[in-house]
């Protein structure tokens, strides 16, 4: 059975750290890209980061430079690593795992207050 549960979501001021987790059970998690998106309220659900299986990550350019996505496959566990925070992202984030089946975790709020 496929699961994949973030943790780490919260209330953080603008300009604070937060940092997600994503434990991943029921597939090969090392053959997998893994991804974080993100929705906001009224919004449509975006793509925040993604790691391939060889390590190299992507970014959207409204996290860039702030955000950091990261994997451990020994752990099965997905990461990211929020930086100065914006009230803008404000959001339930989402993990993400795709090769030909794809899968979604259930979602973690993250507030951050101005």
């Amino acid at each position: 059975q496929v699961q994949l549960v973030e943790s780490g979501g919260g209330l953080v001021q603008a300009g604070g750290p937060l940092n997600l987790s994503c434990a991943a059970s029921g597939f090969t998690f090392s053959s997998y890209y893994m991804s974080w998106y993100r929705q906001a309220p009224g919004k449509q659900r975006e793509l925040v980061a993604t790691i391939t299986t060889g390590g190299s990550t992507n970014y959207a350019d409204s996290v860039k430079g702030r955000f950091a996505i990261s994997r451990d496959n020994a752990k099965n566990t997905l990461f990211l690593r929020m930086n100065s925070l914006k009230p803008e992202d404000t959001a339930v984030y989402y993990c993400h795992a795709r090769l030909v089946q794809y899968y979604w975790g259930q979602g973690t709020q993250v507030t951050v207050s101005s």
